[in-house]
């Protein structure tokens, strides 16, 4: 278990990342873009010592349909609906997706106040979706790891009565809910499509089991600090160089893309004003629509496929 005095340090090194990372602009035309942090990331991050959880493949077998949803924030209401719009659950919400496999983004976490609800609903999702040959992969984003980091400064009130009332030895770093998170990754590559919570760019494409294990790791309780390779501003949970439309490099995400062996890349993270946006000939698709009340966005998911569509639903009331 953690201590309080390196409670504190995990919250100065992830607050570092998120005062930049939380200005957390609408993306749309005229909105000045953040501008990205120059690429620093190491050649290879740096191996777990002593970790007991073992590597595991990042690489998933694309079935006959796979649907992508961005940021949720804490509103039970807009996952039942985007699930309900992606056909996999009823109005009871149980499993009705048959071999539909399900890709939640990350930032389930802050700003709401349903986050142990919705957790609880994914992972009982998670166990019945394999069931008929579906599935569920939950990935973290910068919200759930901010809160490991004991970062609040986005939590509803409802959401510190949350997880028992007892957020943050719960999320904490070997923290029973913490732990629970340490069964997700940060990148998940679904058939020809990888997929993050801002993007898989540079030098972190040719290790990217090694930064799932990292970050499950530490999560776990199993590390003193956030891995390196999770708190730097062009990381996998923080980049904004994908986010905004007429920003991004699409030279830069052809050659990840490359050396990913993928031909597109999905992202949330950053809000899109019109809904789900495509850049670079479609190897760029950003699901993040403002799900969440807080937001008021529409009810959108990508249905990835030979094109990707867009499916539309509405919101529960």
């Amino acid at each position: 278990m953690i201590r309080a005095g390196r409670i504190a340090a995990l919250v100065a090194v992830v607050a570092s990342a998120c005062d930049r990372g939380h200005r957390e602009p609408v993306a749309s035309a005229p909105v000045p873009a953040p501008v990205p942090a120059a690429a620093t990331t190491p050649a290879a991050p740096p191996q777990p010592a002593a970790c007991s959880i073992a590597p595991r493949e990042a690489r998933h077998t694309a079935p006959h349909r796979v649907v992508a949803i961005g940021d949720l924030h804490g509103d039970l209401a807009a996952l039942r609906a985007a699930l309900r719009t992606a056909g996999a659950i009823d109005e009871h919400d149980a499993w009705i997706g048959g071999d539909l496999v399900v890709v939640q983004t990350g930032d389930v976490l802050d700003r709401g106040d349903d986050e142990s609800a919705m957790l609880e609903l994914l992972d009982r999702l998670a166990h019945d979706a394999p069931k008929t040959g579906g599935a569920i992969i939950q990935l973290l984003g910068n919200h759930e790891l901010m809160n490991a980091a004991h970062d609040f400064r986005y939590v509803t009130p409802g959401g510190m009565r949350d997880f028992g009332g007892d957020r943050a030895h719960q999320l904490a770093p070997g923290g029973a809910w913490a732990r629970r998170l340490a069964n997700l990754d940060v990148i998940a590559i679904v058939g020809d499509a990888v997929l993050s919570h801002a993007g898989v760019l540079g030098d972190y494409a040719d290790h990217v089991d090694d930064i799932n294990r990292e970050a499950r790791c530490w999560l776990d309780g199993q590390r003193g600090e956030p891995p390196a390779v999770l708190t730097g501003d062009d990381t996998p949970v923080w980049t904004r160089e994908l986010g905004v439309p007429g920003r991004e490099d699409c030279a830069r995400l052809a050659a990840a893309l490359d050396r990913l062996h993928a031909k597109r890349m999905i992202v949330a993270h950053t809000v899109q004003a019109s809904g789900i946006t495509s850049a670079c000939d479609g190897a760029l698709w950003r699901i993040d629509v403002g799900l969440a009340k807080l937001y008021g966005g529409p009810i959108e998911v990508l249905e990835l496929g030979e094109p990707p569509h867009i499916l539309r639903g509405q919101r529960l009331l």
